[in-house]
């Protein structure tokens, strides 16, 4: 039976076990950093950020209280991390274009109809693209997402509803079913 999170990072925090960071690290590093670039719009700030949200769970200064899953606690530090550093460096550059899908660390990226998809992704409205992410790409459960974002679990659905209609739109002005991707 696979050793859940919570229990990988208290244990690292009672020992230091740098083992145990690294296992946290593998789990959700490339998740994380996709989450990110959502936010920032470059591939190089997104792992930045995500090493420094994981330098923070470390150090202990952010709590981990148990109320959420450890995935959505370190989602919500990567998040408040982003958003500070939107704010240090305004203006924000738009999403462009996804790193190539050649790097090892975006293998999700290397079949052809995912990265249409990215690009369709990458069109959507900042709160459109998150809440697609973290519902259908990191299998967060509603209420995980709505904390991640900072949002009511209604106010997640709406966002959900009207971000699916959106993809929907974009796929199909790109010539791709919504069908492929459901």
């Amino acid at each position: 039976m696979k050793e859940t999170d919570e229990a990988i990072y208290d244990r690292f925090l009672a020992e230091r076990s740098e083992n145990d960071l690294r296992i946290l690290l593998e789990r959700h590093n490339e998740k994380l950093m996709l989450f990110l670039y959502g936010y920032v719009g470059s591939y190089e700030d997104a792992e930045e950020l995500a090493l420094d949200a994981f330098a923070e769970a470390a150090a202990g200064r952010t709590i981990f209280a148990g109320r959420s899953s450890f995935k959505t606690w370190l989602f919500s530090i990567g998040k408040k991390l982003a958003l500070q550093h939107l704010r240090r460096m305004r203006p924000r550059p738009e999403p462009a274009e996804l790193p190539p899908a050649e790097e090892p660390e975006m293998g999700i990226l290397q079949m052809e109809q995912n990265r249409e998809l990215y690009k369709a992704l990458a069109q959507l409205p900042p709160d459109y693209r998150q809440t697609l992410l973290l519902l259908y790409f990191e299998q967060m459960s509603y209420e995980e997402a709505a904390k991640v974002m900072g949002k009511s679990r209604r106010q997640l659905y709406h966002l959900a509803e009207r971000g699916r209609a959106a993809l929907r739109s974009l796929l199909e002005k790109l010539g791709l079913g919504y069908e492929d991707f459901a």
